[in-house]
């Protein structure tokens, strides 16, 4: 029996396999990854998988889309033809990271003698419930050491590794353009990979539905341009690190002054020219 890492990368996995090993043994682990595209996926998050697995001491095992090098979230939905299938989850989850991790387990573990290891915590109760059903129906069993006690949890600062800069901007080591992340993660993209903007704006066309909705329908890329334009050009940080609601009041409220201010300026300018035909 072996204790198997679902290891994204991220801060919470990276903690998961840290604190599971103390307690059990790094020999009874596995770090089982998904990688995915550079494209996508930043080098800092590589390294941090790179990082956390040389100091276990152990090799990154891993369980890949066909075309992990290449495939993009969008692209695979591309492929696919939809975002998603009915009211399941996003197309590029299944395709890019549950796929891979079905056949993987199939393989790898026969007898479902293994415990899958997750990062969520103790605020992801719902997300706790429904992994621990979907693993349980299949026969396998799940552990969450992220909602251990506190001093049981081995935190990266404990042993000197950083997490990475994406850590800076982003709450997550998700992808870029992740096709979940809401309006705030998508300024980011607007302002930093115009690159995988054009390339959703084009998938969307493509596929004849929005990436996004509200509770009106769906919502397009390009309805935003506008927006993100003006907040972009008042100097708005594009960041996942401010509060949701501050965020975007604090946004509205730069935008709103910088058309003021626009518009004076038009005014201003309307003046000089009309003084100029005296």
């Amino acid at each position: 029996m072996k204790y198997v890492i679902c290891y994204s990368g991220g801060k919470s996995s990276s903690e998961c396999a840290l604190s599971v090993a103390a307690k059990y043994g790094p020999e009874n682990v596995i770090l089982l990854n998904h990688n995915i595209t550079p494209k996508v996926e930043q080098q800092c998050t590589k390294k941090l998988k790179d990082d956390v697995a040389e100091y276990l001491g152990l090799e990154i095992t891993y369980a890949n889309h066909k075309n992990w090098e290449e495939a993009t979230p969008i692209d695979v939905c591309l492929d696919a033809g939809a975002w998603k299938s009915g009211k399941g989850p996003i197309l590029c989850t299944n395709r890019l990271k549950t796929e891979p991790f079905k056949r993987w387990m199939e393989q790898n573990d026969p007898d479902k003698e293994n415990v899958y290891v997750y990062g969520f915590d103790m605020n992801e109760q719902n997300r706790i419930n429904r992994r621990s059903q979907i693993m349980g129906m299949m026969g396998y069993k799940t552990m969450y050491p992220m909602t251990w006690d506190e001093s049981a949890i081995v935190r990266l600062e404990d042993i000197g590794i950083d997490p990475g800069k994406i850590y800076d901007k982003f709450n997550h080591s998700n992808c870029i353009g992740c096709l979940k992340a809401g309006w705030q993660h998508w300024y980011i993209v607007y302002c930093e990979r115009p690159d995988l903007w054009q390339h959703g704006k084009e998938a969307e066309e493509e596929i004849g539905y929005a990436i996004h909705k509200d509770n009106h329908g769906p919502v397009y890329l390009v309805d935003k341009e506008e927006m993100f334009s003006k907040m972009k050009a008042c100097g708005v940080e594009p960041t996942e690190k401010i509060n949701s609601a501050r965020f975007w009041a604090d946004a509205k409220k730069a935008v709103k002054e910088y058309e003021a201010e626009m518009s004076q300026l038009s005014l201003f300018d309307a003046d000089v020219c009309l003084d100029c035909t005296l």
